[in-house]
């Protein structure tokens, strides 16, 4: 049986624009195909084992055929497959949707549309330019600005656009621009008509420049695609409108070191901030080799009086032990469970399970501060924790009476990168390096060291989560340029705001 093809529309580079049922058809495709304004953030939905294609079109570089696209589609789907063409923007508006939904109506091959968000709508949504305004403009037309406006035969009704006072919204037409302000003068537009070119919008690089239809060919002489182009009264509202820019972190290329699947916290609030987040994680986990020793502590639970763990990653390995053992939340109780931070706290809570105290401070040093006034002589306390980490809590513990057991619940070790990938992912340079651990400090410095790109360290802010963090990178031979005053992701990015704000007053 034939497979399926999902025409899905990406939106126009800020990957949080994506559909939800973009989302799922993502999650779902055993092959995807994909654009070159797609942003890739959005190939992270795909499944670890699904074919990645890229069938891009860039103005000037080679490109694969549409005619070799539709065939790829077709005998995808002929395979058995199910197929996600990612498109830019929304397929069926200016990107070739329609001709590949025909060639696959064709061939009897099952389809279906995901529509997108059109960059016409977004940019300059994103430049703080309404399409439409009360008092300004009531119709658009959305144009495609590649055809020359002095050719005969012409698709487009250039007298009827420059005669109307419609917002009018031109892709593709960074080339164009001089003979596209110049069609409409002559057709009887005022050349006081407010023009926004916008590039790369919705992304961090987001660039825009505004003028008339006099002077924009001009003032955007140096601007390369992909762009989308605004011709309107709207257009003199973006200097009282533009948010995207006015962001804190706005423009920034901010590295996050952390695990993949740790990343999205920080990733989001710094993106919320309209930085460009590189993912570059520094470390995986794996689980321990051999489990047993964390089995027999969970068969021994009766033993000990405190629970202590310092990681999210250490809650939920710890609690699949758990659970492997035929046990659950029950058989804490009478247990003293202690966290680290918030985090690791709300991973305990995700299972059902209330702590009993999370420090003031958030590191090793607050936890043993927060048993200061408890008797531990005799006591047992249960620590499953990475299997490399510092053994400042176990042996302050130890001083103090206690008797402590220390269990590896994973492994963190280096993580790898394809050949060329770590490259790619520093050009362009960051302006700034975050670093949530010691051994995401560690394990980053080692990895560009080895493929002597460490460079791009000096050239960069480094942030730092806490004391810890920053003692590790001063031993590197990095210090921290800034450091998070409350040990939390939130901590981390006040302080980088902080930074920037100072460096661009």
């Amino acid at each position: 049986m034939p497979g399926k093809v999902y025409l899905v529309g990406a939106g126009p580079g800020d990957p949080g624009l994506l559909t939800l049922k973009g989302k799922r058809a993502l999650e779902r495709a055993d092959c995807v195909l994909y654009d070159f304004l797609v942003s890739r953030e959005l190939l992270r939905y795909c499944r670890p084992e699904a074919e990645k294609i890229f069938a891009g079109k860039r103005g000037g570089a080679p490109r694969r055929p549409q005619g070799e696209i539709n065939h790829l589609l077709i005998s995808k789907a002929v395979a058995g497959l199910v197929v996600a063409r990612l498109k830019g923007g929304d397929p069926f508006i200016f990107g070739r949707g329609g001709e590949e939904a025909e060639a696959l109506a064709e061939a009897g091959v099952p389809f279906e549309i995901i529509p997108g968000v059109s960059s016409g709508v977004a940019a300059p949504a994103y430049a703080g330019i309404p399409l439409t305004h009360r008092e300004l403009a009531s119709s658009v037309f959305f144009i495609a600005g590649q055809e020359n406006p002095l050719k005969a035969g012409s698709l487009v009704d250039w007298q009827g656009i420059a005669g109307s006072n419609s917002t009018l919204v031109f892709f593709m037409g960074t080339r164009n621009l001089a003979a596209i302000a110049r069609a409409l003068v002559e057709r009887g537009r005022d050349p006081a008509t407010p023009v926004a070119v916008i590039r790369w919008g919705t992304r961090p690089e987001q660039e825009v420049i505004v003028g008339t239809l006099t002077d924009i060919a001009e003032r955007a002489r140096t601007i390369e695609p992909p762009t989308v182009i605004v011709v309107g009264k709207v257009a003199r509202l973006r200097e009282r409108l533009r948010w995207f820019e006015r962001l804190p972190l706005f423009g920034r290329r901010i590295v996050v070191t952390r695990a993949r699947e740790q990343a999205a916290s920080l990733r989001d609030s710094l993106e919320e901030r309209g930085a460009a987040v590189v993912e570059i994680p520094a470390i995986e986990f794996r689980p321990p080799a051999d489990w047993a020793p964390l089995d027999d502590a969970i068969g021994r639970l009766d033993e000990f009086e405190y629970l202590l763990v310092t990681s999210a990653n250490g809650v939920r390995n710890f609690m699949a032990r758990l659970e492997a053992a035929d046990r659950d939340a029950r058989a804490l109780k009478g247990l003293m469970i202690g966290a680290i931070g918030p985090v690791t706290a709300a991973e305990f809570a995700k299972c059902g399970v209330r702590v009993d105290f999370v420090p003031h401070e958030y590191r090793a040093e607050g936890l043993v501060e927060a048993l200061s006034g408890r008797d531990l002589r005799g006591r047992g306390v249960l620590i499953p924790r990475a299997k490399v980490a510092r053994d400042l809590v176990p042996r302050a513990l130890q001083e103090r009476g206690a008797r402590v057991e220390v269990v590896g619940a994973y492994e963190t070790i280096q993580a790898s990168f394809a050949p060329g990938e770590l490259e790619s992912l520093l050009d362009p340079p960051p302006d700034a390096f975050t670093f949530t651990s010691s051994s995401t400090a560690a394990h980053l410095v080692r990895l560009l060291t080895s493929h002597k790109r460490e460079m791009f360290l000096q050239r960069a802010a480094i942030g730092s989560i806490g004391p810890v963090t920053s003692a590790t990178l001063r031993s590197l031979g990095f210090p921290a340029t800034f450091e998070a005053r409350e040990s939390t992701m939130r901590g981390l990015v006040e302080a980088m705001e902080k930074h920037f704000s100072r460096r661009t007053r």
